[in-house]
């Protein structure tokens, strides 16, 4: 009997892979099986592209202090004050912080709770407003450390893509507060490797961003980074991934691991448009940070302040921050270079987060890491 594709490998003839357009769902399906899955395949893509519900966070946690451009999440079990708290630094690009606690066996939460460090705390960055849209990075800069004074004045800081050159701004402004800095697929060097990020740096001019600022008012708009995230890999992005989703459209695991991931991708944020551009201008065109030249907080930072143990975390084959961006500071660093880490992790950007591998094979040698610092400083 002949089959109908290689999306549905039905014997009767249809619509095939329903796609974006509802309408033609429904026109030559020639049997009922053929209707029920275009059905169950326009249920899934309505919940992540049409109502796109705010990702939740997998694991208990309270609120520990807000403000306005931040809330701190505590993720701690056992009672108790001392200890230093790893604090996870999140990307703020668009995405929501969640992808620092995405799923179970998906969570860098969990991976550090269950290697031994219990005092766990993410910043969940807010998305910016009409009031917040003229915060620069001085603003992000107070808010870690009014996070890090509600954590015990002192933390192990661990900062994810954009979330590290926050952090590594923050270890050289108060290098007594970081007790260890740990810098997963965080962009220092941005002038290093072929990375699609750098690319668009340095190929539009300032008046393209400071257009899309225009555009949103003041902000820039999550969607608009959004879109920029997907015209990086049309093809997957616009027709692969829901080809792959109908021909596993009856496999509710599937189904249930689609709608989690496109939960939190679909589902953007704001960020204020002086930060965006001051970001874009002074990190990614002028590589400031690297050249020592930033000013932040009143203070120019120099990578050489930095005194803490470092560790150093690429994806082999992150796109985004290519490994160079990363291993690069080690030469800048003020930190002695038995004291600096370096690794290199099988994945991509997003999946040094959250994939199986890194989680399992990368991850817990840094917590360990971090451990063992942890004993060191306590009998000081």
């Amino acid at each position: 009997m002949k089959k109908h594709c290689a999306l549905c490998e039905l014997p009767e003839n249809c619509n095939g892979l329903p796609y974006f357009w509802p309408v033609f769902c429904f026109v030559g399906c020639e049997t009922t099986e053929v209707l029920r899955k275009n059905i169950e395949f326009l249920k899934v893509t309505d919940k992540t592209l049409v109502e796109r519900p705010a990702p939740k966070w997998t694991n208990k946690n309270r609120i520990r202090t807000e403000l306005d451009t931040v809330k701190l999440r505590d993720f701690s079990k056992k009672k108790g004050k001392n200890g230093i708290y790893s604090l996870i630094l999140a990307p703020y690009a668009g995405h929501t912080s969640q992808i620092a606690d995405y799923d179970h066996g998906q969570s860098l939460v969990e991976a550090f709770q269950q290697h031994g460090i219990d005092k766990v705390a993410v910043t969940d960055w807010k998305s910016a407003t009409q009031h917040t849209k003229d915060y620069g990075i001085d603003n992000y800069l107070y808010s870690v450390d009014q996070c890090v004074d509600e954590l015990g004045g002192i933390a192990d800081v661990v900062g994810l893509c954009q979330g590290g050159w926050l952090g590594a701004m923050y270890a050289a402004r108060y290098p007594k507060k970081v007790n260890t800095l740990t810098l997963a697929g965080s962009p220092i060097d941005t002038d290093a490797g072929e990375g699609q990020i750098k690319e668009l740096a340095h190929t539009y001019p300032m008046s393209f961003y400071e257009e899309l600022v225009a555009m949103g008012n003041g902000l820039l708009k999550g969607e608009f980074m959004l879109q920029g995230f997907k015209n990086m890999h049309i093809g997957k992005q616009y027709f692969d991934k829901y080809a792959e989703l109908y021909r596993n459209i009856d496999d509710q695991e599937y189904r249930r691991k689609f709608e989690k991931f496109e939960s939190w991708y679909e589902y953007t944020i704001d960020l204020p448009g002086r930060f965006y551009l001051q970001a874009v201008e002074e990190l990614f065109k002028e590589n400031k940070l690297f050249k020592g030249e930033f000013v932040g907080l009143g203070k120019k930072l120099s990578l050489k302040d930095i005194m803490c143990p470092i560790y150093l975390l690429a994806g082999e084959r992150d796109d985004i921050t290519p490994p160079e961006q990363v291993f690069n500071a080690e030469e800048y660093m003020g930190t002695e270079k038995k004291e600096i880490q370096k690794d290199l992790a099988d994945g991509g950007h997003i999946g040094l987060f959250t994939g199986h591998k890194p989680l399992e094979e990368n991850w817990p040698q840094i917590v360990v890491w971090i451990k063992g610092i942890q004993n060191k400083t306590a009998k000081i």
